[in-house]
């Protein structure tokens, strides 16, 4: 018996209360014939993610998604994700699908650098760079439909502790369901620009609240003297045209993709978009294999990729690998727990990295180089993470 090979894949879902953002997750595990596991981590509604994947197969293209790889090698990475892939053609292929299978190949890599005792940028063909260099995800706290002099008062002590790490770049929100005017949209984004101060790069995120491309042509004109790295979630996700018409509008750099699945909404994207950074999710999008691919397409169009990323250290753990083996991508977003004061994500994983002068030191244990905490997720789920 190959004792690499795959005895079971497991989906634990994990559901915390939460005020804000959700903080559900749900857990892949794998575990080889040694007993060694891998861990990554899917998005969506745990409970449904967890019911698709345990769903009965009916046919070739209807397949039980936890039983599919039993017995396969995990190295095998695009042979794995393709066989996922076309098992699941006729109950998703995009959705859910997705969401599980970036879930199992994300484990599918913790496992495989476990077992060849090698950190996961390894696997996915080296290193580019000797440190990663994230931008950091300010999300104040205070309501999400707060009055923009409430969220710039809450943001004060982000932007100080963002100052006092030496971050190199972060990104700001307008609260999603705050109402602004254009104009209050433009003075809102200058006060965090004099907050941060014009040493840190600085992003935006409107969270889609516009849907003409021409106001939002507007208000980026009006903020050129901000010195914006990018504007992302700026339309309608699915509004490739009006992406295109700002982007070619405008000089500061336009993001989306964020909520797409698979390289081939990526291709569409790359081809139409106009965008200059796309953002494909890494528990959305189809894990780190599909990342490999959607980056190598990315590289011919000369746009950057930076993916989305707002789930647990699992999530984080692979934000870092995938920065460390990404040659042509400035900055990676990272869900850091000195800035977010999530319950699921301090506590749900081991081996935080610090940030030391606005980096994250390079990767260098086996797999992700993170364990679940055993004490908290016995805590939150009444169950032992071993059994």
């Amino acid at each position: 018996m190959n004792k690499n090979q795959i005895k079971k894949i497991e989906f634990l879902p994990i559901s915390v209360p939460a005020n804000n953002w959700s903080l559900d997750t749900c857990i892949v595990k794998i575990t080889d014939e040694a007993g060694r596991y891998g861990i990554g981590e899917a998005d969506g509604d745990p409970n449904v993610l967890t019911a698709f994947a345990n769903a009965n197969s009916q046919h070739k293209w209807w397949q039980k998604l936890t039983d599919i790889l039993i017995g396969h090698d995990p190295i095998e990475f695009d042979a794995n994700w393709d066989l996922m892939y076309e098992s699941t053609r006729w109950i998703g292929m995009r959705s859910f699908a997705l969401f599980a299978i970036s879930g199992i190949d994300i484990a599918l890599y913790d496992l495989a650098g476990k077992q060849h005792d090698v950190p996961v940028y390894k696997l996915m063909g080296g290193a580019f760079r000797d440190k990663v260099t994230p931008y950091f995800t300010l999300y104040p706290n205070c309501p999400s439909n707060a009055d923009p002099e409430v969220a710039l008062e809450a943001y004060k002590p982000l932007f100080a502790k963002a100052k006092e790490k030496k971050i190199k770049a972060t990104k700001i929100c307008l609260m999603q369901d705050s109402v602004m005017t254009k104009e209050q949209a433009v003075n809102y984004i200058r006060e965090c620009r004099k907050m941060v101060g014009n040493d840190i790069d600085m992003m935006i995120d409107p969270l889609y609240r516009w849907t003409d491309w021409e106001e939002v042509k507007w208000i980026l004109n009006e903020l050129e003297d901000v010195n914006l790295y990018f504007a992302e979630a700026t339309l309608p996700h699915d509004d490739l045209e009006g992406h295109r018409k700002l982007s070619q509008s405008v000089k500061t750099r336009i993001c989306g993709m964020e909520m797409g699945t698979s390289r081939f909404e990526a291709e569409q994207w790359l081809k139409y978009s106009g965008v200059s950074i796309i953002q494909p999710d890494y528990n959305r999008c189809g894990g780190l294999t599909e990342l490999r691919r959607i980056s190598h397409m990315a590289e011919q169009y000369s746009v950057q990729v930076s993916p989305h990323h707002w789930k647990t250290g699992i999530t984080a753990a692979a934000a870092r690998h995938f920065h460390i083996n990404n040659k042509y991508t400035k900055y990676v977003e990272y869900l850091h727990p000195d800035f977010y004061d999530g319950e699921v994500r301090k506590n749900l994983t081991t081996n935080e990295v610090p940030i030391i002068d606005g980096y994250l030191e390079k990767p260098h244990l086996p797999g992700l180089g993170i364990d679940i905490n055993r004490e908290y997720y016995k805590k939150i789920t009444g169950k032992d993470f071993d059994n």
